[in-house]
């Protein structure tokens, strides 16, 4: 069974810093391209960062773009995402999912919260 496992998650200052783990079971993680993606109050998902699968290749979207960084541990099962320089508007449930347009499995999510 394919499961993924965020974590991470919290209220934290504008301007602050968290660091979002996503733990990957039932799959082999290296084998396949994963992405994160955020979904704010009353808004649809907006898709946020991918990563292929060797870890080579990334992308951002523009509201991200120079505050975030996605990683992986494809030795440890483990997608991951830097925020730094945390805004109001990044306050939402994230999600790591599988495929680079996250067109596949997605986890649970983890709350943020950036408030003062």
């Amino acid at each position: 069974e394919v499961q993924l496992v965020e974590s991470g998650g919290g209220l934290v200052q504008p301007g602050g810093s968290l660091r979002l783990s996503c733990a990957a079971s039932g799959f082999t993680l290296g084998k396949h391209d994963m992405s994160w993606v955020r979904q704010a109050p009353g808004k649809g998902p907006e898709w946020v960062s991918a990563i292929n699968s060797a870890g080579g290749s990334t992308d951002y979207a523009d509201s991200v773009k120079g505050r975030f960084t996605i990683s992986r541990d494809n030795a440890q099962n483990t997608l991951y995402l830097q925020m730094n320089s945390l805004k109001l508007e990044d306050t939402a449930v994230y999600y790591c999912a599988v495929g680079w347009a996250a067109n596949d499995y997605w986890g649970q999510g983890t709350q943020v919260t950036v408030s003062s």
